[in-house]
C-alpha cells in the first residue's frame, strides 16, 4: 500500500454517522466503509436507516442501523454504549444530523418554537453526541476523530436567511473550537466541514424556489452548486491518519461562497416563491405602515 493510501486508509476503524438516513450522511456511509471502515448510522426514520444500509452493503460496506433521534439524550446515551459494545469502540464520530425548519421565514416572523426546534436538532443534539462519544473516547485513551458538520452559513450573516439554522451553525463552529482545545491533549480531534449548497432532501425544496438557483450560483465565485463527491475528501482527510496534525480546523467546501464579502438580497421573484412555502404570509416582511 502506498503512503497516499495508508494515510487515509480506514480499515480496522470504527464509524458513527447521524443523520444517516439520506442526503449527505447517506453518502458519507459509503465513502467511510469505501476506505475500510466499519460504519454505524442513526436516524429517526427506520426504513429510510434499512433503505441506506441495504444499498451501502451492497457495495461491500459494512453497516450497522439504530434509530435514534439525537434531541433524546437518554436514546443517544443508550445508542452510543450499544455500538461502543458491538463494535469495540468508536473511532470516529461524524455529527451530521440537522434541520433547517425555520427556512423561508422573515426574522420578525419567526416562531419561537420553530427556533427552539432547530437549535434543540442542531446544537444541543450534535453537543449530546458529541459528549456521549467524547467521554469515552478519552476514557479508554484511544483517542479518535470527531467531525462536525456545519454550513457556511454559520460564518456569517445574511439576510432573511434561516436565522436559527444560521445560530445553530454559528454555535457549531465555536463548540467545534473549544473542544478541540479541551481535547486535544488525550488524542480527540475536533474539527468541522462547512458546505454550502448541495444537493439534498434538505435542500431540495428551496432550490426548487423559482431564482433561488441562479441566486446561489450568482453568489458563488465558481458558479454552481457542490457534488457530493467534493466533500469526500475533507471528510476522509479529518476521519484517518492524513489529519493527524489537524484540530479545531474549519474546512469550508463552498465553491469561495464563504470568501463573498456580502451578499446579495433576494429577488422579489424569490419571496413570492417562498409564500407558497411558508403559510400566512410568514415570508412577508413587516413594513413601516
Amino acid at each position: 500500500m502506498s503512503l497516499s493510501q495508508s494515510l487515509f486508509d480506514l480499515t480496522g476503524k470504527t464509524a458513527l454517522i447521524t443523520g444517516g438516513s439520506s442526503g449527505l450522511g447517506a453518502y458519507f456511509a459509503e465513502v467511510l466503509c469505501d476506505a475500510g471502515a466499519k460504519v454505524a448510522i442513526v436516524a429517526r426514520r427506520t426504513d429510510k436507516l434499512e433503505e441506506v444500509a441495504a444499498a451501502v452493503r451492497a457495495k461491500g460496506g459494512d453497516v450497522t442501523t439504530k434509530t435514534c433521534d439525537i434531541v433524546d439524550a437518554e436514546r443517544v446515551a443508550e445508542v452510543v454504549d450499544e455500538l461502543w459494545s458491538e463494535l469495540g469502540r468508536i473511532d470516529i464520530l461524524v455529527n451530521n444530523a440537522g434541520t433547517v425548519g425555520d427556512g423561508g421565514f422573515v426574522p420578525e416572523k419567526l416562531p419561537h418554537a420553530v427556533f427552539g426546534e432547530t437549535i434543540q436538532t442542531n446544537l444541543i443534539g450534535l453537543w449530546t453526541c458529541s459528549q456521549e462519544v467524547g467521554k469515552r473516547m478519552l476514557g479508554d485513551g484511544k483517542g479518535g476523530s470527531i467531525i462536525n458538520i456545519t454550513s457556511v452559513m454559520g460564518m456569517g450573516g445574511a439576510a432573511d436567511h434561516p436565522l436559527a439554522y444560521q445560530t445553530s451553525k454559528a454555535g457549531v463552529i465555536n463548540l467545534t473550537r473549544n473542544l478541540a482545545c479541551s481535547w486535544a491533549d488525550r488524542g480527540v480531534r475536533v474539527n468541522a466541514i462547512a458546505p454550502a449548497y448541495f444537493p439534498s432532501e434538505m435542500t431540495g425544496p428551496y432550490l426548487a424556489v423559482p431564482g433561488f438557483e441562479p441566486y446561489v450560483q450568482n453568489a458563488t465565485p465558481m458558479g454552481r452548486l457542490g457534488e457530493l463527491d467534493e466533500l469526500a475528501g475533507p471528510l476522509l482527510m479529518l476521519a484517518s491518519a492524513a489529519g493527524s496534525y489537524m484540530t479545531g480546523a474549519l474546512i469550508p467546501v463552498d465553491g469561495g461562497y464563504s470568501s463573498g464579502v456580502g451578499h446579495s438580497r433576494w429577488t422579489d421573484d424569490i419571496y413570492e416563491g417562498l409564500g407558497t412555502v411558508i403559510p400566512d404570509g410568514g415570508s412577508v416582511h413587516i413594513k413601516p405602515e
